[in-house]
């Protein structure tokens, strides 16, 4: 039996959710079916769908403890060119601090607390008990892999592993980005005010600032569309203040839109619709 066909089989006896690596560290590609997500997507991946391939499809939601799944004729052809297996960190309730070059190591002795680890090609895998949320390039040369990722098996490692610690939970949030004073140009009013009270434009602001604080994914779209739709609305009467404009990019900026993106969005919004 293929080696690493058998290391996966062994990990998944372990609970271990695993997956097959192609040349390069990369998940094989999607099969024609799946292609740009055409199926909707696994169940367990982001943006929920209805996808039920049998292949090895979807990079870390296709991993799996099932036996035999992993020896099915459908991941057969991809074990053939199998040069890694990989495992689903948060799968198994597992975060891996992956520490790309010598500095990231020196830096993780200094600032993290010591955990199991593992010798990877260039550095080392810290790994922690307790899943989270993974984003790469927290820092330089330091990835944190759990949910929605995959990291490469490189072997048991050494250490005691302990519980995930709030220093490693705190490196993937995002610090609001500085709201700058708006610079939004208002449209000159024309014709008569269609917002009878107050009430009417202070609930469109409202809702506006809540769109974009909900935008599950495709801020930059949302931000875009909101500002669109609120100059549509209110851009033409003169009843839309700067005081108005600064709370829409404030809330934009608070999901990380940058200023210039925001009085971009501004501009072409206004544009569109000729203002």
């Amino acid at each position: 039996m293929n080696p690493l066909l058998t290391t996966a089989l062994i990990l998944a006896t372990r609970n271990v959710p695993v997956l097959p690596l192609r040349v390069g560290k990369l998940p094989f590609g999607n099969c024609p079916a799946c292609r740009d997500n055409a199926c909707g997507g696994r169940p367990t991946m982001k943006t929920a769908g209805p996808c039920q391939c049998p292949r090895p499809c979807h990079a870390w939601a296709a991993a799996t403890t099932d036996p035999a799944t992993l020896t099915g004729p459908a991941w057969a052809s991809a074990w053939t060119q199998t040069a890694a297996v990989a495992y689903h960190p948060g799968g198994t309730g597992l975060t891996v601090v992956d520490l790309d070059h010598a500095a990231a190591i020196a830096w993780a002795r200094q600032t993290l607390p010591a955990t199991r680890t593992v010798p990877t090609t260039r550095g080392e895998h810290w790994i922690y008990r307790g899943a989270m949320q993974s984003a790469n390039a927290v820092r330089d040369g330091v990835d944190v892999k759990s949910t929605m990722s995959y990291a490469r098996w490189l072997g048991p490692g050494t250490g005691t592993m302990t519980a995930l610690p709030d220093v490693v939970r705190a490196l993937v949030v995002k610090k609001p980005s500085p709201v700058r004073p708006v610079t939004a140009p208002m449209p000159a009013g024309g014709g008569g005010c269609r917002h009878r009270t107050p009430v009417y434009l202070e609930r469109g602001i409202a809702m506006a600032e809540e769109r974009i604080a909900e935008a599950a994914s495709g801020v930059h779209a949302t931000v875009y569309c909101t500002f669109l739709a609120v100059l549509s609305a209110h851009g033409r009467c003169g009843c839309l203040t700067e005081a108005h404009a600064a709370r829409l990019f404030a809330a934009a900026q608070a999901r990380g839109e940058s200023a210039r993106h925001c009085s971009d969005a501004w501009s072409n919004a206004s544009a569109a619709l000729g203002m």
